[in-house]
């Protein structure tokens, strides 16, 4: 999550992707890469933003088809450069309550209780009827 200090989030509209929905910037770690280089990377393809000391506030994981999935959730408030949207879709400047009101990407409910909260720190993603429900730590 990038925030400014007037109460702004940096939002993505993901598009043509399984995962479709309001999210946050974010993406995958490359070989050889470490964490925080590989948000600082990731945000800057999909924002043209350049991230300064992302904090590390939490874990998201589930399992599918027998693979066990984790995201590290960082946010930061130190950034600069020019705002550009990429191929992963839409990157805009919103508040964190109209953020909230907007179709959001599965379990990013969860996502944005850890970052908002300095007690939770986990969220583990589990199917129930068919409907994946996460339990907050």
């Amino acid at each position: 999550m990038i925030y400014d200090d007037k109460g702004n989030v940096l939002a993505l509209d993901k598009e043509n992707d399984s995962y479709t929905g309001t999210t946050f910037p974010g993406g995958h770690v490359e070989k050889d890469e470490i964490f925080q280089e590989s948000i600082i990377r990731e945000i800057w393809e999909e924002t043209g933003l350049e991230i300064q000391n992302p904090r590390l506030c939490g874990v998201y994981h589930w399992t599918k088809c027998g693979v066990h999935n984790v995201l590290f959730l960082y946010k930061t408030n130190e950034f600069g450069g020019k705002l550009k949207s990429s191929d992963e879709g839409q990157v805009y400047w919103i508040s964190l309550e109209e953020f909230k009101r907007k179709e959001l990407a599965t379990g990013m409910e969860y996502v944005l209780q850890i970052l908002e909260s300095p007690q939770i720190n986990e969220c583990y993603m589990h199917l129930e009827n068919g409907k994946y429900v996460g339990i907050l730590y």
